[in-house]
């Protein structure tokens, strides 16, 4: 199955410029638009300490919190009983108490069948800054997680356990194989959540979704059948990437693309009717595919052929097989020899030249890789194999040039906002089928005994096909379901508003939180969902999903290296918060630079640990020094005491009343910095100002 790709939209671009207002981020603390602040150089003499009222706080009944009379520095084993007690109060879910204007995040899904590494640390950090900041401002806030199904993925781990069994999935049928795949999801699906977890995201956990639960399985299915009724889907041939390792189509964007050494292989093709000394040469990297000849073209301005135009060639070794000789200016003349073979089931260009020209397409592979019945005695071998002896055959009839090394021309992905805007002005419809047994699968069911190009159905269920096939063809037709899944990324590219009750648009969470926000993720999938997301969100919704897009960079190792296996530069997460904890770990992610890849290193990590473990001695240093418990007249003439009011900082000793200024100018820049998604300055800035201003001149 194909989507037509004919959407016709546009994606508009609001500034990340937000108008700065002030902000309660504390109920003591808060920073106005406009003040007088007393600003003084002091010497470290002035400084006084509240020795009169040190006076330690009983640790919190509720035993969650670590006593700071028996803490010598911040225990972060136990960050993970903090998290679960803020989820189990119903901290993370939006609150709609302080404000009508929702803040709503869409969680890019990891993979199921994933585990926790440096990226998902990233975009937790990134995302968990923005949603706890606007859940402090008031904005009912809400934070979508859930986990992708991973078509492919995941059918190749459960593969791959049963193989150690013993079993191959063709042995099985194919409920009895997803059965066991429902099997792997329950027992490790969690991993990846549960770490997620550890990471602090403050998600609503109470609106986690699955790509293959009921809800979204339901909007999958009436995506596909709106689109077809649109004529937006379509069946019909198609090239495709196919592995014959995984025994599927694979997505364009999907296919890594690099350059590799290869063979250039020259081989002649008779001309038909002439003379042994007329015949053309072809480069080709793939002689194999020969067998799937249709024509040969050559440029119509290049002088060296053009006698041959409108005459027929002989393919080597296929008992005399003609094909035509036609000219096109899409060959060209300087790449070889000037002359290419047309094989449009096995390559793309020539492929989209054989729709032009109305060629016949001919496929001469099985889904394994052999060669198939079009390759004569060829049939059944390896592709690999059978390139070895189809050469060795040509050299044997004179009909082999010369062989010599290439490297492969193989584009490699790219990232950036130009890309995008190119990818979607030359957008190319959309493979949709996979051929798996783990998805979403096709709500297309045919009639049996009929042409299946010709005759199927669509439905949302199969009663409802069958009543469909029983109207049109009579009540004694069988029917049976189409054996293919939907691409992973078809379900994904609903993610924002199916997770939020799509197609129920009556639901409460879409009517109260879709569009969503804000859309964070990483440049690789740009084209792969966001653009998708975009897509499909104006087709069924009307509406662009999101209202901002902020793209976060890779983390290397401290040489800059792409983290590998093979270089042995990887930092696991996990390793690194039992080593450090999490609030070193986001810490140290939150100071890069928007937008740019990260350095990460032992040392920033180590610096980082003990900036943290500062803030606790801080902390605890402040709550020694607070009145007891049972002093109620002093603790209500603290929480009266108006620190945003510039008489009140006045009558303050001269050292709280910098200290207070200073803190207020923070809290302004932060304000900016937060509403323009400068993390990393908000990192800095805050670093500073507690390590320099507070920690090291006021307590000192």
């Amino acid at each position: 199955m194909i989507i037509q790709t004919a959407f016709s939209f546009s994606f508009p671009a609001p500034s990340l410029w937000s108008s700065c207002y002030a902000h309660r981020l504390n109920p003591l603390l808060l920073s106005k638009t406009r003040r007088r602040y007393v600003t003084i150089t002091l010497t470290h003499s002035h400084f006084t300490r509240l020795s009169s009222r040190r006076f330690a706080v009983a640790a919190s009944a509720n035993g969650v919190f670590t006593s700071p009379e028996t803490a010598k520095s911040f225990d972060f084993t136990s960050e993970e009983r903090i998290y679960n007690w803020w989820d189990s109060q119903g901290y993370f879910r939006p609150n709609f108490d302080r404000g009508s204007d929702p803040f709503v995040v869409s969680m890019p899904p990891p993979n199921v069948t994933g585990s926790l590494h440096m990226g998902h640390a990233m975009f937790v950090t990134l995302e968990d800054i923005m949603v706890r900041y606007n859940r402090m401002k008031g904005r009912p806030t809400l934070w979508v997680p859930g986990t992708d199904h991973a078509g492919i993925a995941t059918q190749l781990v459960v593969e791959r356990m049963l193989a150690s069994e013993g079993i191959k999935r063709v042995e099985l049928s194919r409920d009895d194989f997803t059965k066991r795949v429902w099997k792997w999801k329950e027992k490790y699906g969690g991993t990846i959540t549960n770490q997620i977890k550890r990471l602090g995201a403050s998600c609503d956990w109470s609106r986690e979704h699955f790509t293959l639960d009921e809800q979204l399985s339901r909007a999958v299915i009436e995506a596909f059948v709106r689109l077809h009724d649109k004529g937006l889907i379509y069946q019909g041939s198609y090239m495709v990437n196919w592995s014959p390792s995984l025994q599927t189509a694979v997505s364009d964007l999907e296919v890594e693309y690099h350059e590799e050494s290869g063979t250039l292989y020259y081989i002649k093709y008779r001309v038909a009717g002439g003379s042994s000394s007329d015949y053309l040469t072809i480069a080709t990297t793939r002689p194999e595919t020969l067998f799937g000849d249709v024509a040969v073209a050559v440029h119509p301005q290049d002088g060296r052929y053009s006698k041959y135009i409108g005459k027929m060639a002989i393919v080597p070794l296929t008992y005399g097989r003609h094909v035509p000789i036609i000219a096109d200016k899409l060959v060209d003349k300087d790449f070889g020899t000037g002359v290419l073979k047309i094989s449009p089931g096995h390559d793309h260009n020539d492929y989209n030249l054989a729709r032009k020209l109305g060629l016949p397409i001919l496929n001469v592979m099985n889904k394994d890789g052999t060669l198939n019945n079009v390759a004569g005695l060829y049939c059944g071998l390896d592709r690999f194999e059978a390139r070895k002896k189809l050469w060795a055959d040509l050299e044997e009839t004179a009909l082999a040039v010369k062989k010599e090394p290439h490297t492969l021309r193989v584009p490699r992905s790219q990232r950036g906002g130009e890309i995008y805007n190119n990818w979607l002005s030359n957008i190319k419809d959309w493979c949709i089928s996979r051929q798996l047994w783990w998805g979403h699968r096709i709500p297309v069911w045919y009639i049996e005994g009929k042409d299946n190009e010709e005759e199927y159905i669509v439905a949302r269920n199969a009663a409802e096909a069958l009543k469909k096939a029983h109207e049109k063809y009579g009540r004694d037709v069988n029917i049976y379901q189409d054996p293919d899944v939907l691409d992973t990324w078809f379900s994904s590219a609903l993610w924002p508003f199916s997770t939020l009750g799509w197609p129920d648009i009556s639901s409460d969470d879409f009517k109260q939180f879709y569009p969503t926000t804000m859309l964070e993720t990483g440049h690789d999938i740009l084209f792969f969902w966001v653009a998708r997301m975009v897509m499909m969100g104006i087709e069924f919704t009307g509406k662009v999903p999101f209202s901002y897009v902020y793209l976060h960079g890779l983390i290397r190792d401290s040489q800059g290296r792409k983290m590998s296996k093979t270089l042995g530069n990887v930092i696991d997460p996990l390793d690194t918060i039992k080593e450090f904890g999490t609030d070193a770990l986001r810490f140290t992610l939150a100071l890069g630079t928007a937008g740019q890849d990260l350095n990460l290193s032992i040392e920033r990590l180590t610096s980082n640990k003990a900036f943290t473990n500062k803030l606790w001695n801080a902390g605890k240093f402040i709550l020694q020094n607070l009145p007891s418990q049972d002093e109620a007249s002093v603790w209500e003439n603290i929480r009266s005491f108006q620190f945003d009011k510039e008489e009140s900082l006045h009558i303050l000793p001269l050292p709280e009343c910098w200290v207070i200024s200073k803190l207020h100018l923070l809290i302004d820049a932060v304000t900016v910095s937060y509403d323009k998604f400068f993390f990393g300055d908000v990192g800095r800035e805050t670093y500073d100002f507690f390590w320099g201003d507070f920690a090291d001149c006021f307590f000192n």
